[in-house]
């Protein structure tokens, strides 16, 4: 017996024969390959714009801002100013010297609890506005209300009531991101369709049954909106918080380099804080996507 006669063709498999004596042959699919022409393409049409945009208007920065007298400095003079705020965004000197990386993650731990606490606590009272008709009309008129209060106007009363500036400030990103959440959760819920109740009904699920298998599921894309609303409402917040509370956050660093007549550094601030934000309504609308299946919309 040769070789070659025990060779196997790697594109088909045989297996015995059946009872009727019919061999089957069975073909291996081939692996699915990278297009890398495709993602290139997609990479060139969400980059390339975005970036070009940016050029240009550095350029009419760069221009406007270059003539003697000009009030604000140019991107070069921000870049030769701020370069080690551009370049380190992580040393550490002590207690006030800190890289401004450092100082965006002590307000991203204020605003994840702030953000975290208004999240649950919306998801809840919005489940209980959007379920219940009474509970509708009693609070939705007051959330309503409430939710147009400004932000840096609960600063005071948080203040009084918690007398330190970190819970003061967690309370003011809380009472600012929680109206969107209750709003869009509502609306979510009273948009269930009527198919699902009655499934509840036949399969005899209880309230926190109904809330978790039922009601959370079929609201998720309106939960998500209002969340990425929310934590954009929430990064904004804990800036103006900041600069009134003092600290090591972002916020405290734009207002303590404008008494210092600082502008490069807090034009590198600002960078920081809109790309933070950026960010963090990415991150959202991610995991919205990933929990309902591309429903929510990005």
């Amino acid at each position: 017996m040769t070789v070659t006669a025990l060779k196997a063709d790697t594109s088909t498999m045989a297996i015995p024969a059946t009872t009727s004596g019919t061999v089957v042959q069975m073909t291996r699919r081939p692996a699915a390959k990278l297009d890398l022409k495709r993602v290139g393409m997609t990479m060139l049409r969400n980059v390339v714009p975005p970036l070009v945009v940016l050029l240009v208007l550095l350029g009419i920065w760069q221009v406007t801002c270059s003539h003697p007298g000009a009030t604000l400095p140019p991107p070069s003079q921000v870049w030769a100013d701020s370069f080690d705020l551009i370049a380190y965004p992580f040393f550490d000197y002590g207690s006030q010297d800190i890289g401004l990386a450092w100082r965006v993650l002590v307000s991203l731990q204020r605003v994840a609890i702030g953000f975290g606490l208004a999240a649950v606590a919306g998801v809840v009272l919005g489940a209980i506005v959007g379920q219940s008709v009474w509970a509708m009309r009693g609070l939705d008129p007051i959330f309503q209300i409430l939710r147009t209060v400004p932000p840096l106007a609960w600063l005071p009363l948080s203040l009084a009531a918690f007398q330190n500036s970190n819970p003061s400030a967690i309370f003011v990103i809380f009472i600012t991101s929680i109206w969107p959440v209750i709003i869009n959760t509502a609306v979510g819920v009273r948009n269930i369709p009527d198919d699902y109740r009655n499934i509840a009904r036949v399969l005899r699920l209880n309230p926190l049954e109904f809330f978790i298998r039922i009601m959370i599921p079929a609201a998720a894309p309106y939960i998500f909106t209002g969340l990425r609303i929310g934590v954009g409402l929430s990064w904004l917040a804990i800036v103006a918080a900041e600069m009134l509370t003092g600290g090591v956050g972002i916020g405290f660093f734009i207002w303590d380099a404008w008494n210092s007549s600082r502008l490069s550094d807090i034009i590198v601030a600002l960078a920081y804080i809109g790309v933070t934000g950026f960010v963090l309504d990415k991150l959202v609308a991610l995991l919205g996507s990933v929990v309902t299946r591309g429903t929510a919309a990005n």
